[in-house]
């Protein structure tokens, strides 16, 4: 069986009300014209020098991200066993967030990932995934 199909008099309301619908003209929001796509003069790029650049991104503060903890929203958190750390450091050098703990191993003189620092650590699992030793594996975090 299929559907009834409405009949030509039941379509036309519906059909007259789309019609009466007011649209709001294409690429506005609000009926607000869209403003016009600036367009840069970069023909002379190589030539630019400092001061032809007006100054961005500037961090006010040196050393203000360890004044904002950032490793709230992680969802898993590395584990470190540092019985299997060959102190290769990778770990260290891949982390995005500097948040892997370096101390030097008093048995062997070697420096070895021994923690990780859970205020910045987001959980993305680069140390995990770039250690050889598999001594990082990522652990899923138990809020409390």
């Amino acid at each position: 069986m299929t559907p009834a199909r409405k009949t030509t008099a039941e379509a036309k309301p519906a059909a007259a009300a789309k019609a009466t619908r007011k649209k709001a003209p294409a690429g506005s929001a609000a009926g607000q014209p869209k403003s016009p796509k600036p367009k840069w003069d970069v023909c002379d790029i190589d030539e630019w020098g400092p001061e032809e650049h007006q100054l961005g991104a500037v961090i006010p503060e040196a050393g203000n991200s360890i004044q904002v903890e950032t490793g709230g929203w992680r969802s898993q958190m590395p584990e470190i066993d540092s019985e299997k750390c060959n102190g290769c450091l990778l770990c260290y050098f891949y982390c995005p967030d500097a948040s892997i703990i370096v101390a030097c191993d008093e048995a062997s003189g070697v420096n070895k990932a021994v923690g990780v620092d859970l205020a910045h650590c987001k959980g993305c699992g680069i140390c995990s995934k770039e250690c050889p030793q598999q001594a990082i594996v990522m652990k899923r975090e138990e809020k409390g």
